[in-house]
């Protein structure tokens, strides 16, 4: 099972991922987590670049494509075959997150940005995703406290505000696939929230 783990800055995504194998595991669940972008050593150097504070001359198609080269060595590389040898795979982001920072943050074209994504993911769609959702502005403080701050972080408020606009908008459109737990709750609420998502959807571990 693909289950991935979206929201906007500051939600608290990567808190959850570590905890949440560990519960899988003790069940019998063969369980693999990773993240996007990155999870491969390609993907980490591509990370360092679209992340960096100093590239601030990236253009938004430039960004985009950056995105999905990173996406297209992790598909191959790790998430089919850890998917085709029956693990189940956590993943930190995924191709939502290009469609909701890329596609709606900065406005470019919804049909383009699918396209592209479907060409670098072999049209890999998760089973699950569930959105970790959070007033931008709390968000954003939450990672100036807590967490590294990187480029898109540095976006306009605006810009966070489209971005989680566009996710709602997409659990819109495509209700089945996605769960929502309000990340404004304590940690150990919105842990709770997770593992009910996920224990909803998962199928008996194998002995």
């Amino acid at each position: 099972m693909f289950i991935t783990i979206e929201g906007p800055e500051g939600s608290g995504k990567t808190s959850h991922i570590k905890p949440l194998a560990e519960w899988l595991g003790a069940q019998g669940y063969s369980v693999f987590t990773t993240r996007e972008p990155g999870g491969t050593s390609i993907g980490e150097q591509i990370r360092a670049v679209i992340h960096d504070l100093e590239n601030t001359e990236m253009h938004p198609r430039t960004e985009t494509l950056l995105y999905q080269a990173a996406r297209a060595q992790i598909v191959e590389q790790v998430i089919q075959p850890r998917l085709k040898a029956g693990e189940i795979v956590l993943c930190d982001r995924y191709a939502d997150s290009t469609i909701a920072y890329q596609g709606y943050g900065h406005r470019q074209p919804l049909e383009q940005i699918l396209g592209l994504i479907s060409y670098a993911t072999g049209g890999l769609l998760p089973e699950l995703t569930v959105l970790l959702d959070l007033d931008v502005e709390i968000g954003l403080k939450r990672k100036t406290n807590q967490e590294e701050w990187n480029r898109l972080d540095a976006y306009t408020i605006d810009f966070h505000k489209r971005v989680r606009a566009g996710y709602l908008e997409m659990i819109k459109q495509a209700p089945a696939r996605w769960a929502v737990v309000d990340a404004s709750q304590p940690w150990e609420v919105v842990h709770a929230g997770l593992r009910a998502a996920i224990a909803r959807r998962l199928t008996p571990a194998q002995p």
